[in-house]
């Protein structure tokens, strides 16, 4: 399970908005919002958000074990 709000917090601190993360990532920004919701990416997608987003422990993100 994603870490959503993790995630969300890794966007803004480097500035950027979930739209621009969506354009990065070739997806439109629904898509990118739906997967956001349910907590769900793809293995390439989450490589790509780990390297531009410049994530140091993506684990805690991307495979957290209890989200709060």
């Amino acid at each position: 399970m994603i870490d959503v709000n993790e995630l969300k917090a890794c966007i803004v601190r480097k500035g950027l908005t979930q739209a621009d993360v969506a354009k990065k990532l070739d997806i439109s920004t629904k898509t990118f919002y739906d997967r956001m919701k349910k907590g769900v990416f793809g293995s390439d997608e989450i490589e790509k958000m780990i390297f531009f987003l410049d994530i140091k422990d993506p684990m805690t993100i991307f495979f957290a074990s209890k989200v709060t």
